[in-house]
């Protein structure tokens, strides 16, 4: 995960991998676009989101 920052604002990229009930196997990246109000509470929030399914041989492990 990566994040870069910038008083009230952070935008993150991530990947994680997960598997469904049916057993089949999921790799979720993208981005995050988040701001906060002077609270420190999440005012925005944007998100690109993309799931591929995999097989559990490419997983990162």
């Amino acid at each position: 995960m990566e994040c870069l920052y910038n008083k009230n604002r952070i935008a993150v990229r991530f990947e994680y991998e997960y598997r469904n009930k049916e057993g089949k196997w999921f790799r979720a990246y993208g981005n995050e676009n988040w701001e906060f109000d002077e609270n420190g509470l999440m005012k925005k929030r944007y998100a690109n989101i993309n799931d591929l399914e995999i097989k559990e041989a490419d997983r990162y492990l």
